[in-house]
């Protein structure tokens, strides 16, 4: 059976982080499929406020995340994501210092998602609609396996605008315990299948879910519960914290934005800081 993450290779190859805004999708706005990769964003294109210009030299191989949560030795092989997860480590080690303002901006008063309890937490803000977080899941779930035990991965889903309901079905499923084998066939069936829309509804996406051996009677009664409301509430104070206004953005312990001129950029940036504060938490500098 042909792996359909494998399907993104082509975009893989030319997508930059100019990244998917903090707008509504529509049906006319849903990022093209990764057996288009002309639509993706090329070398010249204006960026987000919150990125960086692009560089027309930085374009790099963009391998991408997967299963939210996913169990290290449950993700499905992956040689290409874990060649390029390999060079970014090198790069992390052997590059350039991190430059404060052009590898990544510090948050004023920035505070973790969640209590560190002695880790280093590391946060991707991501959307299911957005083509590049499609692309960034491959390749983030290579980089979480080699992750030391001090340091926290979480996903938590951009909650940009009132009419999105793929965050409470996120949080619905993670409640359930069944969001470990959603994540990343979420991704397939918004931009390979084509089988759920950026607008779709609660439904359609608990439907979906069902369809993959998901208790839609259990995600029905979670879907709009106090704990799914507080949980989005808490990831919009954490995005609003953070200056966060497009999808994906890697956060650091609370205290940084990562930026960066392609994924796997953002991955070696994302190293150094790790690294940074393990540094620090090992000397009693963090909390």
């Amino acid at each position: 059976m042909i792996n359909t993450r494998l399907l993104f290779a082509p975009l893989l190859l030319s997508v930059l982080l100019v990244a998917c805004g903090g707008e509504s999708p529509t049906t006319a706005d849903a990022p093209a499929t990764a057996t288009a990769p002309a639509a993706a964003p090329v070398a010249g294109e204006s960026a987000t406020a919150d990125e960086p210009a692009l560089d027309p030299a930085a374009a790099g191989e963009a391998p991408a995340a997967s299963d939210a949560g996913q169990p290290a030795d449950r993700a499905p092989a992956d040689p290409a994501a874990d060649a390029a997860v390999a060079a970014a480590s090198q790069a992390a080690t052997q590059g350039p210092a991190l430059v404060a303002g052009t590898d990544y901006i510090e948050i004023p008063g920035g505070q973790p998602f969640a209590p560190l309890e002695g880790k280093v937490e590391v946060v991707e803000v991501f959307a299911y609609s957005c083509a590049h977080c499609a692309a960034f899941d491959p390749l983030v779930a290579a980089w979480k396996k080699r992750l030391p035990g001090d340091v926290r991965f979480t996903y938590l889903p951009a909650v940009f605008y009132e009419q999105d309901n793929f965050p409470k079905a996120f949080f619905a499923a993670e409640a359930i315990g069944v969001l470990d084998r959603l994540h990343g066939p979420l991704f397939n069936a918004m931009h390979i299948e084509r089988s759920l829309r950026p607008d779709a509804s609660t439904e359609d996406i608990i439907a979906w879910m069902a369809k993959q051996g998901a208790d839609a009677g259990q995600l029905k009664g979670t879907v709009d519960s106090f704990a799914v409301k507080a949980k989005i509430a808490r990831t919009k104070q954490f995005i609003v914290r953070s200056g966060i206004d497009a999808t994906p953005t890697v956060v650091v312990n609370g205290k940084y934005r990562v930026r960066g001129r392609s994924l796997e950029d953002v991955l070696r940036i994302t190293d150094q800081l790790v690294a940074r504060e393990r540094a620090a938490a090992q000397a009693g500098g963090s909390d």
